[in-house]
């Protein structure tokens, strides 16, 4: 008789085929997803691509605009100063044509033509100009040579013989201490409105005599509006015309002095020169 023998896997193998089943479905588990991750991925990449064509087409839209603000805005021409003219031109004295055409074009538009003909500047009214080599004193000195002789006939209260017209307080005073040599006994007035009441000045005028008034066109122009201050006894009326102030300016070039200037010969100095009895002198 033939003898069989039955041979049986051992335990091992067995473990190695049961490990082998369980790996293939893992595999086939695992591309799947993998599939499915390339799916999401082509809409992901036909986004990008839509990105990058849309930023490709910003940057020429952006380049023009820097274009156009890299242009160089348009510079606006400024306008000249009197302080600008001034210092480009040389000092010049002054002289009757300037005040005289300084008074026709300023009433031009504000006065009827019969009013305009009687503020006109005649040339008869006018004493010799400083010619920018003199001081005060001796200006004062070649105007009026007299001098000594006419202060003491003066007697005459609220009124002044001589007038001297400048553009501010500091310059008043100023002035006054450039009189030294020229006015000998007689008395100097400060007339403008820096830390003075018009009222305290009105007084003073009417108690003293005083034969010099030194200060602003627009306090000397309200005290004669006041009647504080009489133009009776007038008979020099000096303009200080060629000083120029920090910014190169003259009197009549800064506009609320100009105007106060055209008040007072408005208001009786004009009058009094065509009646032959005051003077203005361009110092």
């Amino acid at each position: 008789m033939r003898k069989f023998s039955l041979c049986f896997p051992d335990a091992s193998e067995v473990e190695e085929e049961e490990t082998e089943q369980k790996k293939k479905p893992a595999e086939k588990t695992k591309t799947k997803p993998e599939k499915r991750k390339i799916v999401t991925e082509k809409p992901a990449k036909a986004k990008k691509k839509n990105n990058e064509q849309n930023e490709q087409m910003i940057p020429p839209r952006k380049e023009a605009q820097d274009e156009k603000s890299a242009k160089p805005p348009k510079k606006r021409k400024k306008k000249k100063t009197i302080t600008d003219v001034l210092a480009t031109s040389e000092p010049k004295p002054g002289c009757p044509a300037d005040l005289q055409d300084l008074v026709t074009q300023y009433f031009k538009d504000k006065r009827s033509v019969i009013e305009q003909e009687e503020l006109k500047v005649q040339d008869s009214f006018f004493l010799s100009s400083n010619d920018l080599t003199h001081t005060l004193s001796s200006y004062l000195k070649q105007i009026a040579p007299k001098w000594a002789k006419i202060q003491k006939q003066h007697m005459e209260k609220s009124s002044v013989v001589l007038l001297v017209v400048c553009s501010s307080a500091l310059r008043t005073i100023e002035l006054i201490k450039q009189l030294t040599s020229f006015k000998g006994e007689a008395k100097a007035v400060k007339l403008f409105a820096k830390h003075i009441k018009i009222e305290e000045q009105v007084k003073l005028l009417q108690k003293g005599i005083y034969h010099i008034g030194v200060g602003t066109p627009g306090r000397i122009s309200a005290l004669v509006e006041r009647e504080g201050l009489s133009l009776q006894a007038l008979r020099y009326l000096v303009l200080d015309w060629n000083w120029r102030d920090q910014k190169l300016r003259r009197m009549v070039d800064i506009p609320e002095i100009k105007q106060d200037l055209m008040k007072l010969l408005e208001s009786g100095v004009l009058a009094r020169c065509k009646e032959d009895k005051v003077k203005i002198g361009l110092f």
